[in-house]
């Protein structure tokens, strides 16, 4: 089962992937982390001109350590989950204390570096360096869920019958084992998509066990729907672009404009001080964080 999967995957990879500057040689290692803080949660289409500028400006982690924290959250913009910046920069700052400025080799000293987690220790190992490592994102996920265990969806969190799958369907050969963690994603990003998969398209549409089921619809959990107007989330967008924008600390009273409801800005202008994300300072003023 696993050899029929791996080898008609990769060769639609090797002849339909997209040209991301992340999968070029010279990316590096820190291009591939960089990448994949990025892209998590957000498409490659909103990611691509904040990497190119990001690696412009901070080709090394070295470069990103020297700065202050809160110019990796100004650097992020509009990419949402903007703590994902402040995860970055400690990563940069630990991986230029520990490793001597190099992204480390070694799938347990990425996973220790600070805001990495298992998904994507295992994405900069296998992207990276070409180990053999089970890379489970959201793409992933969906195309075993379909083409091995036959439902329409992965579960809202990943369970470990799913990592027990993954491992086991991983290539014994290391390049290989890396080509399919890539070839794989690609696939759930391009043709097993969440809506309007392209069957007609999927190089093993004939072995994918949903599509000879029928396709039978989800019959799990509801899916977490990604609402965003109205939400805390927006105002904390609102209140963080006055701040991205303003090169001297922000008073209170222009932030209190971004958003009508007092009670929500407050919530929202609270929670970003304890992420880390603010600065409050004396006098009501505010500024992203320096150290």
């Amino acid at each position: 089962m696993t050899e029929k999967l791996h080898a008609p995957v990769i060769a639609w990879f090797d002849a339909h992937a997209r040209d991301l500057p992340w999968r070029r040689p010279e990316a590096g290692p820190w291009g591939v982390m960089v990448s994949e803080f990025m892209l998590q949660q957000t498409p490659v289409n909103r990611v691509l001109p904040v990497y190119e500028e990001w690696l412009s400006r901070w080709p090394r982690p070295a470069d990103l350590a020297k700065e202050a924290p809160g110019e990796a959250v100004r650097a992020w913009g509009r990419l949402g989950y903007p703590r994902r910046a402040l995860r970055l920069h400690g990563a940069a700052v630990a991986i230029t204390e520990r490793h001597g400025g190099d992204v480390p080799t070694d799938h347990a000293q990425l996973l220790a570096l600070p805001g990495i987690g298992e998904y994507t220790a295992a994405a900069v190992a296998s992207f990276a360096y070409g180990q053999r490592h089970p890379v489970l994102d959201t793409n992933v996920r969906r195309v075993l869920a379909r083409a091995v265990t036959g439902v329409q969806y992965p579960p809202n969190a990943t369970t470990a019958a799913e990592r027990r799958l993954a491992r086991e369907l991983l290539p014994q050969d290391e390049r290989t084992a890396a080509r399919w963690a890539a070839a794989s994603m690609e696939l759930g990003a391009l043709v097993c998509t969440a809506k309007n998969e392209g069957c007609g398209r999927c190089p093993i549409a004939t072995q994918c066990a949903w599509r000879l089921a029928g396709k039978p619809e989800h019959a799990g959990p509801p899916r977490r729907g990604q609402t965003y107007a109205g939400t805390d989330r927006q105002v904390r967008g609102k209140l963080l672009a006055v701040l991205r924008e303003a090169h001297a600390p922000v008073p209170q009273a222009v932030l209190d404009r971004v958003w009508h409801e007092p009670v929500q800005r407050a919530r929202a202008l609270d929670g970003l001080v304890s992420d880390g994300l603010v600065e409050p300072l004396p006098g009501g003023l505010y500024r992203l964080p320096l150290g």
